[in-house]
């Protein structure tokens, strides 16, 4: 007598990453998606802008940094000069 043969489980489903964001509220203007982030790797420097008011941050990076990164030293550095 031979055996039954194994039913194959389906292959595991992949979840589905989400982008995130590169732009982001400004704090001094309060527009929304006004500031855009751009991450230069080369130099390590992270660069963020306001296009409305033309407020600008810049942040040493590195390789794991993300564009919500620096918008977080950005917002965490207006909050050290408010105090």
């Amino acid at each position: 007598m031979g055996r039954r043969k194994k039913a194959n489980k389906p292959p595991p489903k992949r979840k589905i990453l989400e982008k995130l964001d590169t732009m982001f509220n400004c704090p001094f203007c309060n527009h929304e998606k006004s500031c855009e982030v751009n991450l230069d790797r080369a130099r390590n420097v992270g660069v963020i802008t306001c296009n409305v008011c033309l407020e600008d941050f810049q942040t040493t990076i590195n390789y794991l940094s993300e564009a919500v990164d620096v918008y977080s030293d950005w917002i965490d550095a207006c909050e050290q000069a408010n105090q």
